[in-house]
């Protein structure tokens, strides 16, 4: 057989992300000496995932989304598994990677979802032919939702309510921001005008990924990037667990001990 049949493509993998040369580094078109030099890590960040660098507003915005996902105490499972995975004896990158095994559609997959759904109701209206959207188009959709989701289907819409939150603090300062940036697009204009109906008929408010689904979707990112970026903003309040973990609880720890164990099989 010929070895040509073996050959390999010289240029078999494409990138236009980063070139690394000889004692160079060219990140989308910048020279990454001047990159660590002038801008913050969430500018960064923002050009690798856009391909561009943010304004001084969007980058804000961005700043702001990555410190709200940081950490959530130990309650969402992903912590906890990092946690028992670190306390068994493995590396630090084995417990991150159970933290991010554990995301799934009950957690952490709510922001992919509620950006597909405002970009898709913003789109709709786009689609009608006009330039601005006005705030009737918007308490409209608000309203297509409601009925949608609660009336007709008795289900929740993705990014409102919290398990332990009544008010999300996260989301409330996020809005504040937002409205004080003078940066309220039309997918936060969404997310008011649903909370505005849920809080009125439900008392529902918006959580943390209903916040940042709108402002990601306003800064025009693709709902498939929102896990990505959720990670990036929580990836250091795990690694703070899994340390405190390994340096302040004891080896092997359980989170149930065996009395707390209900066993309910053939034979009891």
């Amino acid at each position: 057989m010929s070895e040509n049949n073996f050959k390999i493509n010289e240029h078999s993998l494409r990138t236009a992300i980063s070139k690394v040369g000889p004692d160079k580094i060219v990140t989308r078109g910048y020279n990454q000496r001047d990159l660590i030099e002038k801008i913050r890590y969430s500018d960064m960040v923002f050009l690798l995932l856009k391909g561009r660098l943010p304004s001084i507003k969007e980058g804000k915005l961005f700043n702001h989304v990555l410190v709200s996902f940081c950490d959530h105490g130990a309650t969402p499972p992903s912590t906890q598994t990092a946690r028992l995975v670190a306390s068994s004896g493995s590396p630090l990158n084995a417990a991150v990677a159970g933290a991010l095994l554990s995301f799934g559609h009950k957690h952490a997959g709510a922001i992919e979802k509620t950006m597909e759904l405002y970009q898709s109701k913003i789109d709709s209206l786009m689609l009608t032919g006009d330039a601005d959207i006005d705030n009737k188009q918007i308490a409209s959709l608000a309203i297509d939702l409601y009925n949608e989701y609660i009336v007709s289907k008795n289900t929740k819409i993705p990014g409102f309510g919290h398990r332990y939150h009544n008010a999300d603090p996260r989301a409330d300062k996020l809005m504040e921001l937002v409205i004080k940036e003078g940066c309220v697009g039309p997918h936060t204009k969404l997310a008011l005008a649903i909370e505005d109906l849920l809080y009125q008929k439900k008392n529902i408010r918006l959580n943390v990924d209903g916040a940042n689904a709108a402002i990601l979707s306003d800064l025009g990112f693709d709902p498939k990037l929102g896990l990505g970026v959720f990670i990036i903003g929580r990836v250091p309040g795990i690694i703070a667990h899994i340390h405190e973990e390994t340096i302040d609880e004891d080896e092997f720890r359980r989170f149930c001990d065996i009395d707390d164990i209900v066993y309910d099989g053939p034979g009891r």
